[in-house]
């Protein structure tokens, strides 16, 4: 490793053992300043083990595997104490030679975005083969993950596949050298439902067959139960709670777990109440430090979570052998709640509903309106043409005449996998993308979009109160109407006035989001168009999110028109549900039939493929 790092403490490696961690902490310096990253975590991880590792972002999930994977990065000047060995090779100490023939030799990686870790001028075969070195060795493993026709892929450039399918060829990288583990950091987020459910059988069977073990990284504890033999969950770079799947998901024992549990949405959400969300962090950098780092959040916190940092400890409460860190125990959990008689799972239930969580919104209570559409598609075609050289390639039909009509007021959630054509109709909508032929028809007021990634979305070198501003000049108002106007937009997207003097890189993805939203609302436009803008968010974060634009959808009386790739948000967000696949709606009906009795096979294909807690035993 090219940054000074020092170690507290060795140990042997165990023969059941793929990888191990002890007493790890990890800190990162930025901008001049020194932050604690990883603070005391142990883990081990068995031989043939998937283990899922859980938490928001800045939990410090993916310092874990940058740290397990030797590549933490040097500008950060990372300092390391404690012990990480993989496949018996001291990774803190470990020289740059014994570290690059781990890596080699030992250790697979699957990343969030293949996109940005594959060549994009290389042939996927070729990248395969630089890791088989031998082309018939390449054509097996492509089989091996699920590629169809190894022998024509072989030869198409990342870009000319499917995201499922750049997950697959980034698979075949990672087995490629028969490793005894697996990272996978966030390998399916940003992923429809009926991809992620292939990338984790994917996982499952990499190590079914080639013997591995898994950490898998993710933000959805249901994801995480799918696959995982374990799950161990990550907060402020402590661990909270490890055990068995089953037993993290069904009887939680730290107010943490409890909590992300609470904020999930399924298609159970009550979809009449304001989505509840973890309470925001109160407490400082230095006295998260000197105690329980979520003591803040946290409903049942006493005197000393606030000055006394927990050990994480073995624990035998709910009947169940796990770690947790935590002061309080399960009996004076459940007496919080009034509910001490009450059986772990009721509590559990309890504790979602009153503790740890929050309701931050009022319910929509909007309703589709009479007279003109707000928005209407007819038999609208969209026909890209892909060139190579110059030369007409082929032609891509990613709207096959599709009608739809939108009443003002109305919520249509538009769900299908990737490709289905569910971004290019909002970008039709939008006027970003020609249509080939047909017509849309915008009342009055037009539309104004919200972008998937906010960071790409708003103009890096500008403030907040400079974005906000850009809306208002078309207004003609004074400096001093228009700041007034942003102090309110703000305020009314629950972030601080403050917030208008920083640029977006200064905040989390959650806070990015509020911002676009604001910046599309400054001037309430007659349509709202959501583009997946909650799909790489935490479950709590995105619950915040969808409870401000339902908020925003009543107060200002929009009509939405929400793109997802989640059904449980669909449910939500929408009063009616679009079906699409291959350009073409499929299946359009009330957001609760089509979820509860879905007609088209597509549609039942979508809902048996979403991870849903309550079906693990």
């Amino acid at each position: 490793m090219d940054s000074p790092v020092k170690s507290a403490s060795r140990a042997g490696s165990r023969p059941d053992e793929a990888a191990a961690i002890e007493n790890l902490s990890v800190s990162l310096e930025r901008d001049g300043v020194r932050s604690d990253v990883l603070r005391g975590v142990s883990l081990t991880v068995k031989k043939g083990e998937i283990v899922g590792l859980v938490g928001e972002s800045g939990s410090g999930k993916s310092v874990l595997a940058l740290a397990m994977m030797g590549l933490l990065p040097a500008a950060s000047r990372p300092v390391m104490t404690g012990t990480i060995r993989v496949a018996g090779t001291d990774v803190v100490n470990g020289s740059a030679d014994e570290l690059r023939k781990m890596r080699r030799d030992d250790l697979g990686v699957i990343f969030q975005d293949p996109m940005t870790s594959l060549n994009p001028t290389m042939r996927v075969g070729r990248q395969i083969t630089e890791a088989t070195r031998d082309e018939d060795e390449t054509l097996r493993l492509m089989s091996a993950v699920g590629i169809a026709d190894a022998a024509l892929r072989i030869r198409v450039f990342p870009h000319e596949l499917s995201g499922g399918l750049r997950q697959r060829i980034m698979a075949a990288i990672a087995v490629a050298g028969s490793p005894s583990l697996i990272i996978a950091d966030e390998p399916t987020t940003a992923l429809d439902v009926t991809v992620q459910a292939q990338v984790l059988d994917l996982l499952r069977e990499l190590r079914d067959e080639f013997g591995c073990s898994v950490v898998l990284i993710t933000h959805d504890l249901a994801v995480a139960g799918t696959i995982a033999d374990r799950i161990a969950v990550l907060y402020a770079g402590r661990i909270a709670e490890v055990g068995t799947a089953p037993d993290v998901l069904h009887r939680p024992t730290h107010p943490y777990t409890i909590g992300l549990l609470g904020s999930r949405l399924s298609l159970e959400t009550p979809r009449n109440l304001p989505l509840r969300t973890l309470r925001p962090e109160t407490a400082s950098a230095d006295e998260r430090m000197r105690g329980c780092a979520y003591h803040s959040r946290c409903p049942f916190a006493v005197t000393s979570c606030a000055v006394e940092q927990p050990p994480i400890a073995l624990s035998t409460e709910s009947g169940a052998e796990r770690e947790r860190a935590c002061w309080r125990s399960l009996d004076e959990i459940r007496a919080a709640t009034n509910d001490a008689a009450a059986g772990l799972e009721v509590a559990a239930g309890e504790l979602l509903e009153r503790g740890g969580i929050v309701a931050d919104a009022r319910p929509s209570t909007a309703t589709p309106g009479a007279g003109r559409p707000a928005v209407q598609l007819i038999d609208v075609h969209t026909t890209f043409v892909l060139k190579s050289g110059g030369r007409k390639r082929r032609e891509v039909h990613a709207l096959r005449g599709v009608d739809l009509t939108v009443m003002p007021g109305e919520a249509v959630s538009i769900v299908g996998e990737s490709g289905s054509g569910k971004s290019t109709l909002l970008r039709a909508i939008a006027g970003l993308n020609p249509v080939t032929s047909g017509r849309v028809v915008l009342a009055e007021g037009g539309a104004q979009m919200v972008f998937q990634d906010a960071g790409s979305s708003l103009t890096p070198w500008l403030t907040v109160g400079e974005l906000l501003n850009e809306r208002l000049l078309p207004l003609h108002l004074t400096k001093a109407e228009r700041d007034k106007r942003i102090e309110r937009a703000l305020t009314s997207i629950g972030l601080p006035t403050a917030v208008a003097r920083v640029r977006p890189s200064e905040l989390s993805g959650g806070q990015r989001q509020r911002v676009a939203l604001a910046r599309s609302t400054m001037i309430p436009p007659a349509v709202l168009l959501c583009d997946e803008p909650t799909s790489a968010l935490d479950a709590s974060l995105a619950a915040s999110v969808l409870n401000l634009i339902r908020e925003m959808r009543s107060e200002l009386e929009m009509t939405v028109l929400f793109v997802t790739h989640d059904l449980s948000v669909a449910r939500l967000m929408g009063d009616r549900i679009v079906v699409m696949t291959q350009g073409e709606i499929v299946e359009v009906g009330d957001a609760e039939v089509v979820t509860r009795r879905p007609e088209h096979p597509y549609t039942r294909n979508l809902l048996a493929s979403v991870p849903e807690i309550g079906v693990l035993a």
